[in-house]
């Protein structure tokens, strides 16, 4: 029998890490009341086959998921459209490239990796190189640009830098 267990060093993360986390979802939940679409925390499975054919789970620090719909038990196995993870240094590793890989697999829109530390936010949109989808790095958003912050493909969900970063100290 194949668990397709990966463990990982989740020695606890900062406060600060689970701050991001909650003023994202409490930021856009509200906005997407109402509508097809729900934003969930780090506490939701995704299964998915990766290319290879292999059986992977994972679990986004925050997601944004229109196919809510598309579970079995407790695992959603639709796709969500967006995703966000936010460093640690337990996890900085995987979340740039085995879990990059696997959402550019799954054909997930945009991916956000924050940096609470540096107070940044590298947002990467999905497009296709010769028919393969690929993450393109479109904006780097810090201090200096920080009005520039917004969810791509969501026009009409709002979230500043300021709210992200709120009550963060590095």
């Amino acid at each position: 029998m194949d668990l397709n267990l990966q463990i990982t060093d989740m020695a606890g993360a900062a406060p600060a890490h689970s701050a991001v986390i909650v003023n994202f979802v409490s930021a856009i939940r509200r906005q997407l009341k109402n509508s097809t679409c729900f934003v969930y925390s780090d506490n939701v499975q995704y299964k998915w086959q990766t290319e290879d054919g292999e059986e992977k789970t994972v679990i986004p620090d925050a997601s944004i998921n229109c196919q809510t719909k598309r579970r079995r038990g407790s695992n959603f196995i639709g796709i969500p459209r967006f995703v966000m993870e936010v460093l640690s240094p337990s996890t900085e590793k995987y979340d740039r490239n085995e879990k990059m890989e696997l959402y550019r697999q799954q054909e997930i829109e945009e991916y956000w990796i924050v940096d609470w530390e540096e107070r940044k936010v590298e947002i990467y949109e999905l497009d296709y190189k010769n028919g393969i989808p690929k993450y393109y790095l479109w904006k780097t958003i810090t201090d200096e640009n920080s009005r520039e912050l917004k969810i791509i493909h969501f026009p009409n969900v709002k979230i500043t830098f300021e709210e992200l970063f709120d009550e963060i100290e590095p």
